[in-house]
């Protein structure tokens, strides 16, 4: 199984193929309701079937071309699950995933997939990162809200003994500073060191000096595999750990509430767990502050900001919509001709038909905007689409 995230969608998106099929169904996850799961699992694949068969398939090739999903019913497969599964194939795609939000039942057979049901996932998802220390132990999670990812970073040391080299003076509490791999010279200085002196005995204080040094060769190695990057850093370990690292960050966006624990009881799972309710309402203040926008510009009639389905579905093509809302469990289907820029939409989906609220949606991301996939609850002014235009 594949680890859904941006960089995973982008490629989705930049695969357009004849006959994508796209399968979302909801998951029991306990109880009497969880035989449910196969039985609805085959109805949509005799569903993609049918679809397949309307589009002129022969019946023998839509199975043939449906057997990856179908060799999913195993009873190993059913008894690991999240709240809603998503399967993505085409001829040369083969993705699912487990996800922790129920999916509509749905089943769409276009040249593209059909992914606005993860937008919400990702949009609010985002990459965050934590870096987990101990004077023992050093590691380097990426994480969203589906979970996380163990990722080596270059040259960072995994202890204090591996980044300061003990000789024999360390029985007197002296030391020296191990040269970084593939370096020359010490990446970082003994930078204010005097900030712990005064709190304890001097042996205290060279210790805590030791691991200033060993948090300024985690930051140096750090800051190699962070350049450029914005997604926000939680530290966690144990209490006394984390003024000590402050002290060595040059990480802009390590954020103040930490993950207050010994690592070696934690479980990558319980990480997360502690973890996404500390990056979580970061994700949705570029939602609310594109929700305000819209709202003034929809009321100032500048032009800059419309509701009108048929506009905004152009206006994507056309890499003229900078922020787009949609809601994520609808959909409207129907054809775009760019050539005339003509819209037409159905009231049932017909043989070549797709989601126009999809399509306008992928352009978006395509064309560099970006797209808050919300409930249809939280839409501004009960609107299909709402979008913010760049000209």
């Amino acid at each position: 199984m594949t680890i859904l995230s941006a960089d995973e969608l982008k490629t989705l998106i930049e695969h357009p193929h004849s006959h994508c099929i796209s399968l979302y169904m909801p998951m029991q996850k306990a109880g009497p309701e969880i035989r449910q799961n196969p039985i609805r699992f085959k109805n949509l694949i005799r569903e993609a079937e049918e679809r397949l068969d309307a589009m002129g398939i022969r019946h023998t090739e839509a199975v043939n071309f449906l057997q990856p999903a179908m060799e999913l019913d195993t009873t190993d497969f059913w008894e690991h699950q999240d709240h809603g599964l998503a399967i993505l194939i085409s001829s040369d795609v083969f993705r699912y995933y487990r996800l922790p939000m129920e999916f509509q039942e749905l089943v769409v057979v276009s040249d593209r997939f059909h992914l606005k049901p993860l937008l919400h996932l990702i949009n609010n998802d985002g990459k965050f990162y934590i870096l987990a220390l101990s004077q023992k132990d050093a590691k380097f999670f990426e994480g969203t809200r589906s979970g996380l990812n163990e990722v080596e970073v270059e040259n960072m040391p995994k202890s204090i003994d591996e980044a300061l080299q003990y000789d024999e003076t360390a029985k007197e509490g002296q030391f020296r500073i191990a040269t970084s791999k593939g370096s020359t010279s010490s990446p970082f200085s003994r930078s204010q060191p005097g900030a712990f002196h005064g709190q304890g005995s001097p042996d205290r204080d060279k210790h805590q000096e030791a691991i200033l040094q060993y948090f300024h060769a985690v930051d140096a190695a750090l800051h190699e595999k962070l350049r450029d990057r914005e997604a926000p850093l939680i530290l966690a370990g144990v209490e006394y750990l984390h003024p000590i690292y402050r002290e060595a960050n040059t990480y802009p966006h390590l954020i103040e509430e930490g993950i207050t624990r010994r690592l070696e009881l934690f479980q990558p799972e319980e990480l997360h767990a502690q973890a996404w309710p500390i990056v979580e309402p970061l994700f949705h203040q570029s939602e609310q502050d594109a929700m305000e926008l819209y709202q003034q510009l929809a009321g100032e009639g500048t032009g800059k900001a419309s509701s009108d389905l048929k506009e905004i579905i152009s206006a994507a093509y056309y890499q003229r919509v900078d922020s787009l809302f949609v809601p994520v469990g609808q959909q409207i289907w129907g054809e775009f001709d760019p050539d005339s820029m003509a819209v037409d939409l159905h009231p049932e989906p017909e043989p070549d038909d797709e989601d126009m609220l999809d399509f306008a949606a992928i352009h978006t991301l395509l064309n560099g905007g970006t797209v808050y996939a919300v409930e249809s609850e939280q839409m501004p002014n009960d609107t299909l689409a709402a979008a913010i235009f760049r000209y």
